[in-house]
């Protein structure tokens, strides 16, 4: 029995910090499509694309502070009444700050969320 216990002890908290590191993953996933969200609604709330633009990567970088390294969100689409708009936010998931479980790397996520433009909103 202490032979099972010291053999599969080991094991197990590994496979435990496995599911940390998936959490991780997960919530980090959450927060970038949130702030993804956020910058695209925000956007379009705006009356000039250039306007737009720097709303969406404001918004986007005060939720992004503590996810890693993100790209600035870009903005694409068709800014006219009626239009969509898409915000495209990248970012790098860094397993560094997991300790125990030491897994090397990061991943790499792309999120990208749209809204429309107002029918009968001015644009431009």
């Amino acid at each position: 029995m202490a032979v099972e216990i010291v053999l599969l002890a080991p094991v197990m908290m590994a496979f435990m910090m496995l599911v940390v590191a998936g959490g991780r993953y997960v919530a980090v996933r959450g927060d970038i499509e949130a702030a993804s969200r956020d910058a695209v609604r925000a956007a379009s709330l705006e009356r000039t694309e250039a306007a737009a633009q720097a709303t969406a990567v404001d918004t986007a970088d005060a939720q992004l502070q503590d996810v890693g390294q993100c790209q600035n969100a870009t903005l694409s689409g068709n800014f006219v009444s009626g239009g969509t708009i898409t915000v495209s936010i990248t970012c790098q998931v860094s397993y560094d700050g997991l300790g125990l479980i030491g897994l090397p790397g990061s991943k790499t996520v792309t999120i990208e969320s749209s809204a429309p433009i107002d029918l009968y909103r001015r644009t431009g």
